[in-house]
């Protein structure tokens, strides 16, 4: 059984021992493909030291985070592009999108960063990874915009309703499901049962959104499992069934 974590900060952890730990954990739980999206410049090293030192597990997406867009965001993602060299190939273009949770006062800001790192995917032939907070028809009007051939991904963080589910999964993505799936008055498990599998991804978001029986401690990718049992529960299918699954969808959507 393979289960692939389509996104995880688990480079967030410097400290080797614990890394590797960290790495020995989702071995054990038969998480064995992590997928790792930087959110500024200052990140991209730390994504490609864990990828240099785990290529066979570990694979990088570049992108500018929507918190981290700020005026002179041009400049910002003109340092990203540049760590985007032979000898590190990226999977996709992300994290990208529109938050609208903490500052609502850049919007137009986010949206010409969104569009911007949309064209530079469609440039590369790369999917894009999508974050959005409290701004789904911010997102959905842009993404409506510049669908084409070429624009597909993964909508990150899915916890939206089956109505927006299927209107972003009719634009060619896949909805990320995570921790919050586990969450006993969250609702997302009433909106995934609505979903076809063929079309979820999962996601941990490590260190974040931690699933039950762990929320209210740091997230780590091994945790997937859980993630993992949650669907095979709420499909009435077994975690094998939902591993082979999505983590099919993941190597559709990364081309590896």
């Amino acid at each position: 059984m393979v289960l692939t974590d389509t996104h995880t900060h688990l480079y967030y952890e410097t400290d080797l021992e614990k890394r590797r730990g960290l790495i020995d954990r989702c071995i054990q739980n038969d998480v064995k493909r992590l997928f790792l999206p930087n959110v500024d410049a200052d990140s991209v090293a730390k994504v490609y030291a864990l990828t240099d030192a785990y290529p066979e597990m570990c694979f990088p997406m570049l992108g500018l985070h929507p918190c981290d867009v700020k005026p002179g965001w041009e400049e910002h993602l003109e340092r990203i592009k540049a760590c985007h060299q032979p000898e590190h190939k990226i999977y996709a273009i992300g994290e990208i999108g529109i938050d609208l949770y903490w500052d609502k006062t850049y919007l137009e800001g986010q949206i010409a960063a969104f569009k911007a790192q949309i064209n530079w995917a469609k440039q590369l032939h790369l999917p894009i990874v999508i974050h959005c907070r409290d701004a789904f028809d911010e997102v959905y009007e842009v993404l409506a915009s510049e669908a084409d051939d070429k624009l597909r991904g993964i909508f990150h963080c899915f916890t939206g309703t089956a109505e927006y589910g299927k209107k972003v999964i009719d634009l060619g993505f896949y909805l990320g499901i995570g921790g919050v799936v586990t969450y006993k008055n969250s609702g997302l498990d009433k909106v995934v049962e609505q979903i076809d599998l063929e079309h979820i991804v999962l996601e941990t978001d490590s260190p974040y959104l931690t699933p039950t029986p762990y929320r209210g401690k740091p997230n780590e990718s091994s945790y997937l499992i859980y993630i993992a049992q949650k669907l095979a529960d709420i499909y009435n299918t077994d975690v094998e069934t939902v591993a082979d699954v999505t983590t099919l969808n993941s190597k559709k959507i990364f081309g590896v």
